[in-house]
């Protein structure tokens, strides 16, 4: 019998039970909610029609928020807004005066556009200093190693250190050579790429894994699977129980020609020198601006996110100035537009988000006391803002049926994907992975980690047009979900 043969046959047998509900209740009560537990188990929607039918008629005011911003009088303003950002302030590192002043600027402009309760909110986050940085290779021959330290590393003893280079291409065989042929030396982790959140791991764990063999200094290959010769920088860990030690990223092609020729057994000689230090703490701030809800205005918000701190390199349009644009945009122009929800829709540009997502975690704990019920979902753009396809949910079952009928709604940007990976945007796991509903921005980014964290992150990178559309992806997706006559469901099991 097929699949849909037997779905059949189990639906008719249901209602022939539930008509005999008075004579059998609790045998036909314990059918209805196994059959009920396997559905959920094929993700089947079993949504109520009155919700389905609720959301279907969102359609012409999705249809006018992705006409005005695409192709009416907010046209190619996100993009405008972006590039006034960037080229004003620049990059925006945590605990300097370029963020800051950008804080205030967005601040200002937020007001000026009439968006409501805009205010900052201070956040203590770790300051650390890129101070001089430079590698020579010295032997076997002399060539100068464009480096990138990398955040929270010390810096070497003035003078630098000149020492032989181990290079491997990963923690297992590292883990193969003896600790008396590590000691003194500079090793060079050489991982293939195999997807950011795998080969992450090395720039994270890079300087504590050498550190604990005695290795004086550590380097590793950008993560990154394209590169010109360019380093990428990125935040590092240190263990607790290793001794400091310097740490900093090479280019792709220099690290792989150095494991090549250490692999055929030369000697790499390598004078390094960095003077980055770690400078206490600073207080830096979440920006906040909203669009109140008619019905709930302090509960029930939709929040709408990106982080508005950088690297020290490039100007961070992509990483993730596009993001937090979208988010500020995508509230402002529903403003303009007099689109009002029931709820309270709040944009968060986060601070700090590159020394470890503080800004974010500063706002969790500021907002616990409440927070089941201030929050209603979560969401947020820090994977690139290129042509949307959809929405990647943090979820339960519940929640996704509502996603993809909201989803459905952005056919004319087709921009109608939905995917539950397992983790959700970086700043808003604070509370999705605890419960509570959230979505980041779909996109078409197979490039996105060739200009991460790199000289590469210019407002080239970004595109007017595909702007305008993940702006209105944000701002229609926004606007339905804080408007719904239910809120969303959400797992507080683990809160």
């Amino acid at each position: 019998m097929s699949s849909r043969k037997v779905k059949i046959f189990v639906a008719e047998f249901l209602i022939f039970c539930l008509c005999l509900k008075l004579s059998f209740g609790g045998i036909i009560d314990n059918v209805v909610e196994q059959y009920a537990f396997d559905e959920s188990e094929e993700n089947v929607c079993n949504l109520p029609d009155t919700l389905v039918k609720e959301i279907a008629g969102y359609q012409n005011t999705v249809n006018r928020i992705i006409k005005e911003i695409v192709n009416g009088k907010f046209k190619g303003k996100t993009w405008d807004s972006l590039a006034t950002l960037t080229d004003t302030f620049g990059p925006r590192m945590t605990c300097t005066e370029s963020l800051e002043n950008a804080i205030d600027y967005v601040k200002e402009n937020m007001k000026r556009s009439g968006l409501e309760n805009v205010h900052t909110e201070n956040v203590t986050a770790p300051w650390w200093i890129r101070g001089y940085e430079n590698a020579d290779m010295v032997k076997p021959w002399k060539r100068n190693l464009p480096i990138l330290g990398l955040g929270s590393s010390i810096g070497t003893p003035r003078g630098g250190i000149i020492a032989d280079v181990i290079a491997v291409e990963n923690f297992d065989e590292f883990k193969t050579i003896p600790e008396d042929q590590v000691k003194g030396k500079i090793v060079l982790f050489v991982p293939p790429w195999e997807g950011y959140e795998k080969t992450v791991v090395y720039r994270s764990e890079a300087a504590s894994v050498a550190a604990r063999k005695g290795a004086v200094g550590a380097l590793i290959r950008s993560i990154t699977p394209f590169s010109i010769n360019s380093p990428h920088t990125g935040h590092q860990n240190y263990a607790s129980d290793v001794k400091r030690i310097p740490v900093a990223a090479l280019t792709v092609e220099d690290a792989q020609m150095m494991l090549r020729m250490y692999r055929r057994g030369q000697t790499i000689t390598v004078n390094l020198e960095m003077s980055d230090r770690n400078n206490g703490n600073c207080v830096t701030r979440n920006t906040i601006g909203e669009l109140e809800g008619t019905k709930y205005k302090n509960t029930s918000v939709v929040v709408v996110s990106g982080h508005l701190d950088s690297w020290d390199v490039g100007v961070g349009a992509m990483d993730d100035g596009g993001g937090a644009m979208i988010s500020w945009k995508a509230v402002e122009f529903l403003k303009a537009m007099n689109l009002r929800p029931k709820r309270t829709i709040r944009a968060i540009l986060w601070t700090s988000e590159e020394q470890g997502l503080i800004g974010a975690q500063n706002y969790l704990e500021d907002h616990k006391k409440n927070e089941k019920e201030e929050f209603n979902f979560f969401m947020e753009s820090d994977i690139g803002t290129f042509e949307p396809r959809g929405l990647d949910f943090s979820g339960n079952a519940d929640g996704a049926c509502i996603l993809k009928e909201v989803l459905k709604l952005m056919t004319s940007l087709n921009a109608t994907e939905f995917s539950q990976p397992t983790d959700g945007g970086p700043d808003i796991s604070w509370w999705t992975t605890r419960g509570y509903p959230g979505a980041s921005l779909m996109n078409k980014n197979e490039k996105y980690f060739w200009y991460h964290h790199s000289n590469g992150d210019r407002m080239e990178v970004e595109d007017k047009d595909t702007l305008d559309k993940c702006t209105a992806l944000w701002a229609s997706a926004a606007y339905v979900i804080s408007d719904l006559s239910v809120n969303f469901p959400r797992s507080l099991d683990s809160n």
